[in-house]
Parts: C-alpha cells; sequence; structure tokens
C-alpha cells in the first residue's frame, strides 16, 4: 500500500480487522439477497448483525436462523461462520500457498501471532495441519450427526443438519437451526456428547492440537515434552469445566427436581459448563435461570475459549496467569513459575492489562446499552434489564452467543454497540487496543523522586 509516495506498513492487528471487515460486508450483500431470506427482504441492520455474528462466531441472532433465512441464506451464514472460525487470513495464506504466490514478511508474522507462542519455523505446515484437522473433524462430527438425525429425517435432510452444526459447534459459533438451540436434545445422551467434544476440541486451541500431535508422534522417539500453554490450556480448560458443571448442578438443583432424570440431571450441567465459554447452544432456558446461575456463566462467558482456536473472550491462559500471579504475589515471590518454568514477566503484565482493559469495555458497552434501556422492567423469567444487557454484553463480548431473549428486541442503537463488541470480542482486545492507539516501543518515561501512596 502506498501513500504520497511512501509505502505504508499497516500493523498486523489492522491488517486482520480490515480482512474481517471485507468477508462481512460480503456476507452483509448476499444475505440481502432476496433469496437469502423465505420473506426476500431483511434490513440493512439485522443482515450486518448477523453477518457479523457468523464472522466472528458469536451466534447471537436477532431473527430465527432456521425460519427466516432460505437453504442459501443459511449456507452463505455457515461460509461466514467457517471463514471466522479457521481466520480470514489463515485461509488467505492457504489458497496464497496452494496457487504459488509469495507470501509476506508480514502475513506471516500475523499466523506466527495467531497461532504460535513462540517463534517457529514451519509456520506453513502449522497452518496447513490446522485446516486438515479442522475439516477432518468437522467432516467426522457431521457423519456422526447424520447418524443422529437419520433416525427423524430425510438422508439429505440429515445430512445437510449434520454438517452444518458439526461447522458450527467446532467453530464455536452456536447458530442452530432450531429456534429453541439444542433444547429438545437435552436428553439425548450421544447428541450431547459429540456437540461437546466438537466444541472443546474446537476451543482449546489450533497450538495445542499441534503440539499434541508432535507429542503423540514423537514421544517413543525422542524424549519430548508438552508445551507450558498446552499444559495450562488442558489443566484450566477441564478444571472451568468440572467446576463449572458441578456448580451449575448445585445452583439448579431445585429446578431440576423429581421431574428431570438422572441423565438430565447431569448432561445439562455440563453442557451448559462446556457451551458458555463461547460455543453458544443450549439444553436450558437461559432466562429461567437463578441470577447466581446467570452470574457464573457470565464469568465462564468472560474468560472463554483459548489462545489461538475458535473461540473468544480473554482466554484461559490469561485467567491461569492471573491466579498464579496472585498466588505468587501472596506467597510474597516477585516471579510466576508454571510447570517449573518461569513465566516472562511482560507476559504477565499484559495478561494484567488484558483483564483491565476488557473489564473497562464490558463496562462502557453495557453503559451504552442501558442508556437506551426502557427502565427497569422484567423480562423472561423475571430478571431485570440491567442482568440481561450484562449477559448480552459480557455473550458478546466472549463471542459465546447465549442470550436471555433481549437479542431480538435490541434497537438500532443496541445492535451497533453489540455489533462492535463482537467485532472486539473477535479479533482480541490486544490487537484491538493497537488499533485504536497505536503500537511503540515501550520506553521508560520519565523517572521522578518516588513518594508512596495509600491503597486497600
Amino acid at each position: 500500500m502506498t501513500f504520497r509516495g511512501r509505502r505504508y506498513k499497516a500493523h498486523p492487528a489492522i491488517v486482520v480487522l480490515t480482512s474481517f471487515l471485507l468477508v462481512i460486508i460480503v456476507g452483509v450483500i448476499a444475505l440481502k439477497l432476496p433469496f437469502s431470506t423465505k420473506s426476500g427482504a431483511i434490513t440493512w441492520v439485522d443482515a450486518l448483525f448477523t453477518a457479523t455474528s457468523a464472522v466472528c462466531v458469536t451466534g447471537l441472532v436477532v431473527v430465527d436462523t432456521g425460519s427466516y433465512f432460505t437453504s442459501f441464506g443459511q449456507s452463505v451464514i455457515l461460509i461466514l461462520i467457517q471463514i471466522g472460525g479457521l481466520g480470514v487470513m489463515t485461509i488467505s495464506v492457504a489458497l496464497f500457498r496452494w496457487i504459488g504466490r509469495i507470501i509476506s514478511f508480514r502475513h506471516r508474522m500475523i499466523m506466527q501471532e495467531m497461532f504460535a507462542h513462540s517463534p517457529r519455523e514451519d509456520i506453513f505446515n502449522l497452518i496447513k495441519n490446522i485446516i486438515f484437522f479442522t475439516l477432518g473433524v468437522e467432516f467426522f462430527g457431521g457423519i456422526l450427526l447424520t447418524i443422529h438425525w437419520a433416525r427423524e429425517l430425510p438422508i439429505l435432510d440429515a445430512v445437510y443438519m449434520g454438517m452444518f452444526h458439526s461447522i458450527s459447534a467446532f467453530c464455536n459459533a452456536g447458530f442452530a437451526l432450531f429456534p429453541d438451540s439444542m433444547m429438545r436434545y437435552s436428553n439425548d445422551l450421544l447428541f450431547n456428547v459429540i456437540i461437546c467434544c466438537l466444541i472443546v476440541i474446537g476451543g482449546i486451541g489450533f497450538p495445542v492440537i499441534y503440539d499434541l500431535q508432535a507429542w503423540l508422534m514423537n514421544r517413543r522417539k525422542k524424549r519430548v515434552s508438552l508445551a507450558v500453554q498446552t499444559k495450562t490450556v488442558l489443566l484450566t480448560t477441564v478444571s472451568l469445566i468440572i467446576a463449572g458443571a458441578l456448580l451449575f448442578a448445585f445452583l439448579e438443583r431445585q429446578s431440576f427436581g423429581e421431574t428431570q432424570t438422572l441423565s438430565n440431571r447431569l448432561l445439562i450441567p455440563l453442557f451448559q459448563s462446556i457451551t458458555c465459554r463461547t460455543a453458544g447452544f443450549n439444553t436450558v432456558d437461559i432466562a429461567s435461570l437463578r441470577e447466581a446461575t446467570l452470574a457464573l456463566m457470565i464469568f465462564l462467558m468472560f474468560f472463554g475459549a483459548s489462545p489461538g482456536s475458535c473461540g473468544g473472550g480473554v482466554k484461559t491462559t490469561t485467567l491461569a496467569l492471573v491466579v498464579m500471579f496472585t498466588l505468587a504475589r501472596i506467597k510474597r515471590k516477585r516471579r510466576v513459575n508454571m510447570f517449573k518454568k518461569s513465566v516472562p514477566i511482560e507476559t504477565v503484565n499484559r495478561s494484567l492489562s488484558l483483564i483491565l482493559v476488557s473489564i473497562g469495555i464490558v463496562s462502557i458497552v453495557l453503559f451504552m446499552l442501558l442508556i437506551r434501556a426502557p427502565g427497569n422492567q422484567d423480562i423472561d423469567g423475571g430478571n431485570n434489564f440491567f442482568l440481561g444487557y450484562f449477559f448480552e454484553t459480557v455473550s458478546a463480548f466472549g463471542t459465546v452467543g447465549l442470550s436471555m431473549g433481549i437479542t431480538p428486541e435490541l434497537s438500532i442503537w443496541g445492535k451497533g454497540w453489540i455489533i462492535l463488541t463482537m467485532l472486539i470480542g473477535r479479533i482480541g482486545v490486544l490487537a484491538f487496543s493497537y488499533i485504536v492507539i497505536g503500537v511503540g516501543t515501550m520506553t521508560e518515561g520519565i523517572e521522578h523522586a518516588e513518594e508512596n501512596i495509600m491503597i486497600g
């Protein structure tokens, strides 16, 4: 790109944002086509909201996907989900390599930042494996789901349903072709297991999957160990899933009562603990849950999935670092150690900054939504609008897609802020910060004489 005779080099964050915006624009145009919707029309705002939600793999919807869009419109949404899940730059680099084009150093650096925690020479091999692994898992999941739906649908419809929901689950998108999401299948053990597995695999991050693959292939040939990031992601993910399911079951124990079967009492908490980490499917009415349960889900949605995955949120590794930093300070230790390795101080500082900036973004968006709120009214289940908007904001930020039912009722003002929040959540808070304030070399600044102040 040139500007007044000078070559302008855009920051990788700007390149990623631009690529997402271009795909969203194409998606909006495709959804506006008269044969994309059954009524032949959709407003520009709703088309923009739907395209953004699909590309950002969020799953928040202002219109029902299954009944409002035609097969063509649903296919457009599915393509947007796939592009958004893999990442626009990932697909672009893969296509360039396939047709023999040279990949710029800047694009290599973007891939490096997206999918690797440390410099590596085999970045192209990593991208190739990511694409083949994604398509393979989605295809296998689609076959299993096809078998499930073949019991109640014609085979072609079963194949379509299976592939749509397999891609949506693996990409942590949360788009479903049923108005009640997955509530009708809350008792189906096989269905729940398949969806949960797809969500977890898509949410732990491609670097972790690649590291696990390399470890399994080479552990017999030579002594190799998993990276600290891989161990951290796996431990944090399992801990959050188990803790979330147990707390959900405990908080909603009266709701289940004697009317629910034992499988329901196990499947629903487990499914919701997994899905509210960025997937967006639900097997229970969200608006009917207790406020304490909703608070638990907000916590899980805020931290979301893992780095380099299809999901959003602050990420599991950030949560782990903050916890270990707190423990280290309690023990009066300066360094943060994990799995007998010391984490760079700069990484710890960035994780703390990430938490604070994320809280600030969620707070600002929530305040903006409340400005146009219709007052202290009740929504489904008797929960007030404040909790509903708070839940909606964190769901958009974490690219989750769960809602208490207020998404279709949002005004143009509200939809605009949720669209912006979904974009920020998908490209990442740090990348968004670079775009807003720019990036440069950190300097020491002016150092004055020290004087203490009281805190706490």
